[in-house]
């Protein structure tokens, strides 16, 4: 019977960890990470307005929290082509989900389109 009951507790105590934890991870923010690789020959006019797009859809679509943008600075040249990244938070899933199909978001992706050769994405709750 201490054997059962000690068998109880111990996936119990397991099941709140792991609660505890996911509940943790979406309690802070949902990062939405944009790396561009531009196509040979795209010329500093094209970049900048891709540039000037991909920030101004802070102001338009409320969903965004916050937007960080630079270019590649790095001495270590793994960047692959990579010259450009762009870096959203989202308070939610649901945020973030929205974004995804604005269509300021794809009216975006027709600017991008037309001059980008690769681009990377990833998301994660930002943890400390």
């Amino acid at each position: 019977m201490k054997m059962i009951l000690l068998t109880i507790t111990f996936v119990a105590a397991l099941s709140l960890c792991g609660f505890a934890a996911e509940t943790s991870a979406k309690s802070g923010k949902l990062l939405h990470v944009v790396a561009l690789k531009f196509k040979a020959g795209t010329n500093a006019e094209q970049i900048q307005k891709v540039e000037t797009a991909f920030r101004d859809l802070k102001k338009k679509i409320p969903q965004i929290a916050t937007l960080e943008w630079g270019t590649n600075v790095s001495p270590e040249k793994h960047d692959k082509g990579f010259t450009h990244c762009f870096v959203l938070s989202f308070k939610s899933e649901k945020d973030r989900d929205a974004y995804l199909p604005h269509p300021e978001h794809k009216s975006f992706g027709k600017i991008l389109g037309p001059v980008l050769d690769d681009v990377f994405v990833i998301d994660f709750w930002a943890k400390e």
